[in-house]
């Protein structure tokens, strides 16, 4: 870890700071400030794209102590615009380790926080909600730094889709005898997704967020799959309008968070923005279908407006909200009843765990193969 501790500053744009050190690059950020009550999981959370533009707080106090490694990336670059920590780990240790986390952003450009009181912050962000930020280790005026806030752009309206997708398709093979072929749509995906996928027999195609339906089709796909994602879902237009086309052709379809807040908008339901969203790996969903309840992995401050407890006709026939989250009764997850089509809020591909809803998985691979059972693809 670096030895240099240079004063930082972070300021809320409601005026509220915290004074600390500066961790990982010296310079200045602003984004959202968000926090993410996971125990574990803290290089999957800055390697996930869904966290552009986004600064995380962690609550976990100490952070670090297994270093980083080759292998837990869940994309090929740090995606947090900022980061906020309370105690970072003088060593980190661990047989898989290749560097130090500090070391890590710094080589990345990013700019963090340490030794604020995390616990406080994150009080302050539930009370207030979620809100733009900026950490500094260039200024020591806190009224300086909030005119720079101020002027951030604001997470309601941002459309990210096309900074974080890939710029080509690529392929992620099935593991063993090839099963099916799914065309996955890449609005910020994390590597776990085709990974689950392919232990499945699922060869992936992941393709540009800006795809069309030709695209999707071209690839021979079986079923489609919409990835999680930063961003307003109410500037998603055309990938809604892809989902509409893809419901249109009966092809199966399964969307993970900013996925399944497409396909919300795609059956014609809102979306809107929680005070301070869900982030952490101890979420209680409920299946409406079971009874049972998942602790599950999310990392979503936007919803999809939807009634809990009955059928909505639709112009793709009755959908109804098939996941509910126990803690506070938002829409967890959708189920189509005339069209192949699911989703969930939450993160079933989620690493480092939970693991409840891995199953998740396990349906949409027998989706496809009931789809075919009945009469092959659909054009």
């Amino acid at each position: 870890m670096s030895g240099r501790r240079r004063p930082a500053i972070l300021v809320l744009e409601d005026g509220r700071s915290f004074r600390g050190e500066a961790y990982g690059s010296v310079g200045e950020t602003f984004g959202e400030a968000v926090f993410n009550t996971g125990m574990t999981g803290y290089q999957e959370t800055l390697t996930d794209p869904s966290y552009h533009r986004q600064v995380v707080v962690q609550t976990a106090p100490h952070i670090g102590n297994t270093g980083v490694n080759d292998e837990d990336d869940e994309s090929g670059r740090i995606w947090v615009a900022g980061y906020v920590v309370r105690d970072p780990a003088r060593l980190g240790s661990n047989w898989r380790a290749t560097g130090a986390l500090e070391d890590r952003l710094a080589t990345e450009g990013v700019v963090g926080i340490a030794g604020v009181d995390t616990r406080a912050l994150t009080r302050h962000l539930r009370e207030r909600g979620a809100m733009r930020v900026g950490i500094s280790s260039r200024t020591e005026d806190p009224a300086e730094l909030l005119v720079r806030v101020r002027q951030a752009p604001k997470m309601t309206g941002a459309d990210l889709s096309a900074e974080v997708t890939t710029a080509k398709p690529y392929v992620v093979q099935a593991e063993g005898e090839h099963r099916f072929t799914v065309a996955a749509l890449d609005l910020g995906i994390k590597r776990n997704v085709p990974r689950r996928l392919a232990a499945r027999g699922v060869t992936t195609h992941v393709l540009p967020a800006s795809s069309s339906i030709e695209d999707l089709l071209a690839t021979g796909a079986d079923a489609v799959f919409f990835s999680p994602g930063p961003g307003d879902p109410a500037t998603a237009g055309h990938p809604a309008g892809l989902a509409r086309e893809v419901m249109r052709r009966q092809l199966p379809l399964f969307g993970i968070c900013f996925g399944s807040q497409i396909l919300g908008r795609a059956l014609g339901f809102g979306t809107y923005k929680l005070g301070y969203g869900h982030r952490g790996i101890n979420q209680p969903v409920l299946d409406q279908a079971t009874g049972k309840v998942e602790v599950t992995s999310h990392n979503h401050g936007f919803a999809v407006d939807a009634p809990l407890n009955k059928v909505i006709d639709t112009d793709f026939g009755g959908v109804e909200v098939s996941h509910v989250c126990l803690n506070d009764n938002v829409v967890e997850g959708l189920r189509a009843k005339d069209v192949p089509a699911f989703t969930v809020q939450y993160h079933p591909e989620a690493a480092a765990g939970p693991h409840d809803a891995d199953y998740l998985f396990d349906r949409f691979a027998e989706l496809i193969g009931d789809r075919q059972s009945e009469g092959g693809k659909h054009a």
